[in-house]
């Protein structure tokens, strides 16, 4: 009986620290994806200053594997980046303006300034932003948002150095 309790405190151990155990599933907490329900929420969480990464999906099986990888990146970058779902067949509007046809699709959306009022301006009340959107086009797992992050400067932690 005595053993078993050591046991179970080992796995428990080894699951905690090893962050690319696969044996077991892990314990990640509570959800730490932002389901999308409009635009200006999406908005408001730009304007925190953190990047966001948006799966654009459509229900089917490769997305139940799709919210395993992002659930578990989710909370390995959480607070510094954020992760948002988007359900393009509750939403179509919003995944139309990204112009793709094939789903699912993830793009990181970072770095958002103030635009210049080029052209006509419709109201003075109306402050417009640019952001930079990439194309996420590496391996679907917290290994691959890495060495993506990385790759494009993005800042993981409070204490890395950009």
């Amino acid at each position: 009986m005595g053993d078993s309790t050591f046991l179970d405190r080992m796995l428990l151990q080894l699951r905690s620290t090893c962050k690319y155990y696969s044996g077991y599933p892990k314990d990640l907490g509570p959800s730490r994806i932002i389901h999308f329900t409009s635009e200006r929420e999406f908005v408001q969480l730009l304007h925190q200053g953190y990047p966001v990464v948006v799966a654009f999906t459509i229900r089917s099986n490769y997305t139940q594997h799709l919210d395993r990888m992002l659930e578990e990146a989710a909370s390995e970058f959480y607070p510094n980046i954020k992760f948002m779902r988007v359900e393009c067949p509750k939403y179509p509007g919003f995944c139309i303006t990204r112009q793709k046809n094939e789903y699912p699709f993830i793009e990181i959306f970072h770095s958002p300034q103030q635009a210049g009022n080029e052209g006509k301006v419709q109201d003075p009340n109306i402050t417009r932003y640019s952001v930079k959107v990439v194309p996420y086009n590496y391996d679907i797992s917290p290994y691959g948002f890495r060495e993506f992050f990385k790759r494009q400067g993005v800042r993981t932690s409070l204490n890395e150095a950009t």
